[in-house]
């Protein structure tokens, strides 16, 4: 019905709620959200990467996960070399001014620890995917993929006529996340999640989503207004875990810069399995 913040929901959003997001630890939320099998996205671009979020997921030993995110890097490359991974849909991997995610690259080239398969898109095919599936809609429509095999590789990219002019567009199947996980500068008590800066396409994640958590620097009596800032309601998120620092080594704007002798010493862990099997012990050992 009109004005009730249900009937903007599409079918990716049945779980909201009329009510508040629980705030929990971030061990708690892992083990209530996500679950092997899962489709999860952790999405933040340049900044407010849900490092800490994803490292939970490594020590809760997450197995057979589809990984969603636009532009993987340290993160995704983490949570593969630790066996979480089957699956990546993506449209760009990489080590961020620094080179190849090794740990990726040694899941698809000899599937170490486990084999990888990937799902391959553009930029702009991936939002488009979000927005359809934040809109309750079953595809979106976009001029792109022209001139490349994608479709021929993808499942999810097809084309459709114009109604209107004729004219062939390329269509991509709507993206539903069983979870979306984000990072945020901060929450108030009500599970009202602020985050600002340069922004992807964390909203469109999470409103896409079966579920959604996000984890915040801070959890504040009241949100203040910034400028350019998005507000993701606590009816549209399920769990809020305050963990500060939780992006790092990205930057969490107005919190921390971003750690970039983080970015290239991970080039040398990643290269090498035992090297990173250290690594990934210190991870798995820590506490939350």
């Amino acid at each position: 019905m009109p004005g009730d913040p249900l009937s903007i929901a599409g079918p990716g959003c049945a779980h909201y709620r009329s009510g508040v997001a629980k705030i929990v630890p971030l061990p708690q939320a892992v083990t209530e959200l996500v679950h092997d099998g899962d489709t999860v996205a952790l999405e933040g671009f340049t900044h407010l990467i849900p490092f800490a979020a994803g490292h939970e997921i490594i020590r809760q030993r997450r197995r057979d996960l589809t990984l969603v995110r636009m532009t993987p890097d340290l993160i995704y490359d983490q949570m593969i070399g630790a066996g979480c991974a089957s699956r990546l849909v993506f449209s760009w991997g990489g080590n961020p001014g620094v080179g190849s995610l090794h740990r990726m690259r040694d899941a698809l080239a000899t599937g170490w620890p486990v084999p990888l398969e990937i799902e391959e898109h553009s930029h702009a095919g991936m939002a488009n995917r979000y927005v359809a599936g934040a809109s309750g809609l079953p595809f979106a429509v976009l001029r792109g993929y022209s001139g490349t095999d994608l479709p021929n590789h993808t499942d999810t990219i097809s084309s459709v006529v114009c109604p209107f002019t004729g004219e062939r567009l390329a269509a991509v199947a709507a993206l539903n996340p069983d979870v979306t996980i984000v990072h945020a500068q901060r929450a108030d008590r009500d599970g009202n999640v602020q985050l600002w800066g340069i922004t992807g396409v964390q909203k469109e994640a999470v409103l896409a989503a079966r579920r959604s958590l996000a984890t915040v620097e801070e959890v504040v009596d009241e949100l203040t207004p910034v400028p350019g800032a998005v507000v993701l309601p606590g009816w549209v998120v399920d769990a809020v875990a305050a963990v500060p620092g939780g992006a790092a080594p990205s930057y969490a704007h107005g919190y921390y810069d971003r750690d970039n002798s983080a970015y290239r010493a991970w080039d040398a862990i990643s290269r090498d399995r035992e090297a990173f099997t250290r690594w990934l012990r210190t991870i798995e050992e820590a506490a939350a």
